[in-house]
């Protein structure tokens, strides 16, 4: 069994996958900003980590032990036009989820590499490899994300380092629900903004995510890029098919 060290644990995705680990046996690290929120999981360790924060992110690495893998999913989303999104909330978003994932990866690379083997595994989105409207900024954030993942698989690849991205698409996490909006009044853009729960498709469970990553976690030679569940792979086999040369929206929407 491996060693596990989980970022964003303390709801949601993270926290699925916390619970799914440890059933099957790993020595989970759960990890969040508030570790309060993390008291009831039936795991090895429980630690605060701020995946913004240099120095709470070396205290964890050192105080988790040794750590074979990492679950990198803390993040978190807006619901914006792009018109008049505040870039601070952009800046935001990019500091949490591509910074934040990439300066865990750094804390934890060198001990992989130096004994030759481990696993980074990013929670990303199908929306790391297209967009959604009013989703834009996020969607950015996770595209910038799979850049950092594939990189990585090829330069810590060489030192028998595997990197996994998985890809869910609507979760039943609240995250969506928890997003901070920014609409003036009467904006031009809100009616697409009604419309969005029709764009993002079929949801599935923060349970099925974990399953995905767990089961990608025990596989000899897991595989770069991981869709997560059935509307995932729908969705990000139909932008593979979809011409280049214009904008790709995989539901049609009237607006």
């Amino acid at each position: 069994m491996s060693s596990v060290l989980v970022t964003g644990a303390s709801r949601g995705i993270g926290r699925a996958i916390a619970l799914e680990l440890a059933r099957r046996g790993h020595r989970v690290i759960a990890t969040a900003r508030q570790p309060g929120a993390l008291a009831d999981l039936p795991v090895d360790r429980k630690l605060r980590l701020d995946v913004t924060d240099q120095d709470s992110v070396d205290a964890a690495v050192r105080d988790a032990g040794e750590i074979d893998v990492l679950v990198s999913n803390a993040g978190e989303t807006v619901r914006a036009p792009l018109e008049t999104v505040p870039l601070e909330e952009v800046e935001r978003l990019f500091r949490l989820n591509t910074v934040g994932a990439l300066r865990v990866a750094q804390a934890v690379l060198p001990a992989m590499r130096e004994r030759g083997s481990g696993h980074l595994v990013f929670v990303s989105s199908i929306q790391g490899r297209l967009v959604l409207p009013i989703i834009g900024p996020y969607a950015a954030s996770k595209w910038a994300l799979e850049a950092i993942a594939e990189t990585l698989a090829i330069e810590a690849g060489h030192f028998g380092v595997d990197v996994s991205i998985v890809q869910p698409g609507a979760v039943s996490s609240g995250g969506g629900e928890r997003a901070k909006v920014f609409f003036t009044d009467d904006d031009p853009y809100t009616p697409l903004h009604d419309r969005l729960s029709a764009l993002r498709g079929e949801v599935v469970t923060p349970e099925e995510v974990a399953v995905t990553v767990a089961t990608t976690i025990e596989q000899p030679s897991p595989p770069l890029r991981v869709p997560a569940g059935a509307p995932a792979e729908k969705a990000l086999r139909a932008r593979k098919e979809a011409p280049e040369n214009e904008p790709f929206l995989f539901a049609k929407i009237d607006w």
